[in-house]
């Protein structure tokens, strides 16, 4: 099942009620004196919780039938469904609403690769399905088939949402990441920059990794053409190397001081 991860947070709901944060909760209270709360205003916001997590199955439940469930528990009613059906039922309901976000995202994403054709500074490098255009030049060496080049990039969908950008300079392999990026990124020279973007058949489809059949634009600077496996792990050890010294360094200037005090 693909979207898992969108069906089990609503069963963080859950937790509200579980031995665990029990205990987290006691041993705070323990901690720290608890501040006062006025009931009325703690069961309004467990109600904001509750509907957050409602929310995010994805789905519109009935929010005046989910009170009366409510109700109809409190005061020792049977539900209409047992615990394990209700589950099935939710698990339905969210593999449907997964599939048919999945094909709204399909559509608006082959729209608007299809209106990109009318772009004279768009390039293909298959019609429809992954396209770029070049930012800024490169003069640098070119990224090869099969190689690990030094990135820099940030990743959006199509609302302009951004769901990854690097924090410094990253090594990609290309034989080990989505096929857009892979075949995108050949040919890229060192500083050059492209917007990059890619149907969902050649992104993450309906993988749970991201909105179902989303259209991925990704901006992309090639710091080095290739960085070997073997060379990215000597530079992490000169990395470690170099930290470990500094602490040592650390060290030793705390003694001096100690020593001067």
């Amino acid at each position: 099942m693909k979207n898992k991860k969108w069906i089990y947070s609503f069963f963080a709901i859950t937790a509200l009620s579980s031995p665990l944060l029990h205990a987290e909760i006691e041993e705070i209270t323990q901690e720290q004196t608890a501040p006062t709360y006025d009931i009325a205003v703690v069961s309004e916001s467990l109600g904001h919780l509750l509907g957050k997590n409602i929310s995010s199955i994805g789905s519109d439940f009935d929010i005046d039938q989910i009170v009366k469930g409510l109700k109809d528990y409190r005061e020792g009613k049977e539900a209409p469904l047992n615990d394990m059906e209700c589950i099935s039922a939710i698990t339905a309901i969210q593999e449907k609403a997964f599939k048919d976000l999945g094909e709204k995202n399909l559509q608006a994403a082959n729209e608007y690769m299809q209106k990109q054709k009318e772009n004279k500074n768009i390039h293909m490098l298959e019609e429809g399905k992954l396209h770029y255009q070049i930012d800024k030049a490169g003069e640098g060496a070119v990224v090869e088939e099969h190689s690990a080049p030094l990135i820099r990039y940030k990743g959006t969908l199509l609302d302009n949402t951004t769901f990854g950008e690097s924090q410094s300079e990253e090594r990609i392999a290309l034989d080990e990441t989505i096929e857009g990026i892979s075949r995108s990124l050949v040919g890229m020279k060192e500083g050059e920059k492209r917007t990059i973007y890619i149907h969902p058949e050649l992104g993450y489809g309906m993988s749970d990794a991201l909105p179902p059949q989303s259209l991925l634009t990704f901006e992309v600077e090639v710091v080095k053409a290739n960085v070997p496996e073997d060379e990215a792990q000597s530079e992490d050890a000169i990395d470690e190397h170099l930290t470990m010294e500094s602490f040592d360094l650390s060290d030793e200037l705390a003694e001096t001081d100690e020593d001067t005090l």
